[in-house]
C-alpha cells in the first residue's frame, strides 16, 4: 500500500478535529486538496524526477501528529540556541508546527510588520492572508496537496509597502518530545511593494534517538520592487526526514536571493519553484549540501521566466563522503513571452570517497531566441595536484583536504548576505569537514 493512503484515512477519520483546531481560511483549502489526492500516490523511485528519493518510503513510518493541538513542553530557556554572532535577529520557534515567539517579539516589530502564527494571522488579518494563502502552491504536487490537507498552523511574515526591515527574522524549527513525530508546517511570506526583508529558517533536531518528519510548504510573494533574502539552513540527525516545498512569485523589479544550506541531514528533499511574473527581476538561488555516512540530500530547483528582461542565476554545490548518495535537478524555462532573458545554472560536486554517489540533471527549456542561457554540471574528486603541493609544504593530509573542501564551498557561502551568517557558515562547514558535529547551538549568546 502506498503511504499516502494512511494519511487520507487519517483525514477521513479525524477531519472534524482537524478543522476544529485550525483557522477557517486553512479549512477552506482542504476539500480541493482532498480531491487532488484522489487516485494519486506519493512519489517513489519509479516516479520521474524522484529516481533517487522515495517520498513514499520517507513517509511510511508511523509518526505522531498533533491534531488536537496539545500544549508543548518545550522550554525556551534550555532550547537549542541558534543565535548569530554580531547580529541581532527577531526570533521565533516553530515547535512542531506551533508558533512560539520569543519574549517581547510583537513590541520589537516595526509598525505594520506581521510575524506571527498562521492561525493568528488568519483570524486577525483575513483580508491580507486570504488572497495569498494557497494561491501559489501547486495542488497537482502530491506532497503540497498533503500538506494542505493536514496543515493546522505555521508562520506568517508580512512586510508592508515601503518598509525596509533592518533586522533579520529568524524561525527555528524544532521538535518537542521523545517519540517519533511529524510536523506539517505552512509558511506564508508577503513582501509588499518596494519593501525588503531578510529571513533565516533553521531546522534542528536535538538527538538521533527518534525519527521526525518535516512536511513544509512555503509561499513567498515579492510585489513590485520588493527585495527578499531568505536562507533555509538544515542541521538535523541521521534519523530525520524532511520534505520541503518553496513557491515564489516575483513581480516587476523585484529581487530574490535564496540560499538552501544542508549542513547535516537524514533524508532530505527540497523543491523550489520560482515564477518570474514581471520584467527586470533578479533571481539568485544558491545551495550547498555536506553529506557523510549514508545521508541523502536531493534538491530540485525550477526557475520559470515568464516576462522579459530578467536575470537568474543558480549555483548548487555538494560535498559527499563515505556512502552518501545525493541528487540535484535544475531547470530553467524561458517562455515565448520572455525575450532578453539571462539565465545561468551550475552544479558542481566533490566526492571525497570512492563509495559516494552524486546524480545530477540540469535542464533548459527555451521558447525564445532572444536569450542568453547556459547550464552545466561536473562531479569529480579533490585536486590531487593541489593536495600534493600542500602536503609538500608541511600541511597534514587531513588538514589539506579540509582546506580544499572549504575553498570549494566558498562562493556559495560568500553569497549569503544576512549579516554575520556567512562567517558562521564558514565555521560550521569547517567543523563538518573536520568530521566534527556542526551545531548551530554552539553560537555564542547575544
Amino acid at each position: 500500500m502506498n503511504a499516502l493512503r494512511q494519511y487520507t484515512d487519517l483525514y477521513n477519520a479525524h477531519c472534524k478535529d482537524i478543522d476544529a483546531h485550525a483557522p477557517a481560511l486553512l479549512n477552506e483549502l482542504r476539500p480541493r486538496a482532498f480531491e487532488a489526492l484522489q487516485g494519486k500516490e506519493l512519489p517513489d523511485t519509479h516516479t520521474e524526477g524522484y529516481e533517487r528519493t522515495s517520498l513514499d518510503e520517507m513517509m511510511t513510518p508511523d509518526r505522531g501528529l498533533n491534531i488536537m493541538r496539545l500544549g508543548h513542553s518545550f522550554d525556551l530557556s534550555t532550547a537549542i540556541r541558534c543565535e548569530l554572532p554580531n547580529v541581532s535577529t527577531l526570533q521565533a520557534y516553530l515547535v512542531g508546527d506551533t508558533f512560539v515567539p520569543t519574549e517581547g517579539l510583537d513590541r520589537r516589530l516595526p509598525e505594520g510588520v506581521i510575524f506571527t502564527s498562521l492561525a493568528r494571522a488568519c483570524e486577525q488579518w483575513p483580508d491580507i492572508i486570504k488572497p495569498r494563502l494557497g494561491t501559489l502552491a501547486d495542488l497537482n504536487d502530491v506532497p503540497t496537496a498533503l500538506n494542505t490537507l493536514l496543515c493546522q498552523d505555521g508562520a506568517v511574515v508580512r512586510i508592508p509597502a515601503g518598509t525596509h526591515l533592518e533586522k533579520p527574522l529568524q524561525i527555528v524549527n524544532v521538535f518537542d518530545g521523545a517519540e517519533p513525530q511529524m510536523a506539517v508546517r505552512r509558511l506564508l511570506v508577503i513582501v509588499e511593494k518596494d519593501a525588503s526583508a531578510m529571513i533565516l529558517t533553521c531546522d534542528h533536531s536535538k538527538s538521533d534517538t527518534h525519527s521526525c518528519l518535516s512536511l513544509q510548504v512555503t509561499e513567498a510573494w515579492l510585489d513590485e520592487g520588493a527585495s527578499l533574502d531568505i536562507c533555509d539552513m538544515e542541521e538535523t540527525a541521521a534519523s530525520n526526514a524532511r520534505c520541503s516545498r518553496l513557491y515564489v512569485s516575483q513581480q516587476t523589479g523585484s529581487q530574490l536571493r535564496a540560499n538552501i544550506v544542508t549542513l547535516s541531514c537524514g533524508t532530505t528533499r527540497n523543491d523550489m519553484r520560482t515564477d518570474i511574473n514581471g520584467e527586470r527581476c533578479r533571481t539568485e538561488i544558491n545551495g550547498m549540501a555536506i553529506c557523510t555516512e549514508r545521508r541523502h540530500a536531493d534538491n530540485c530547483s525550477v526557475v520559470r521566466h515568464l516576462q522579459p528582461r530578467s536575470h537568474s542565476r543558480q549555483l548548487f554545490k555538494y560535498a559527499l563522503d563515505d556512502y552518501a548518495q545525493s541528487a540535484f535537478e535544475g531547470s530553467i524555462l524561458v517562455a515565448p513571452t520572455a525575450p532578453y532573458t539571462e539565465a545561468y545554472q551550475s552544479n558542481r560536486n566533490v566526492l571525497a570517497s570512492s563509495t559516494a554517489r552524486m546524480h545530477t540533471r540540469p535542464q533548459l527549456e527555451i521558447y525564445n531566441d532572444e536569450v542568453s542561457c547556459s547550464h552545466g554540471a561536473a562531479t569529480g574528486q579533490l585536486d590531487e595536484q593541489a593536495l600534493f603541493y600542500m602536503r609538500t609544504r608541511g600541511i597534514p593530509e587531513r588538514e589539506a583536504r579540509m582546506m580544499l573542501m572549504q575553498a570549494f564551498m566558498s562562493d556559495v557561502i560568500d553569497s549569503v548576505s544576512i549579516p554575520g551568517l556567512a562567517d558562521r557558515l564558514r565555521h560550521l562547514t569547517e567543523m563538518r569537514f573536520r568530521g566534527d558535529t556542526a551545531v548551530c547551538g554552539d553560537c555564542p549568546a547575544k
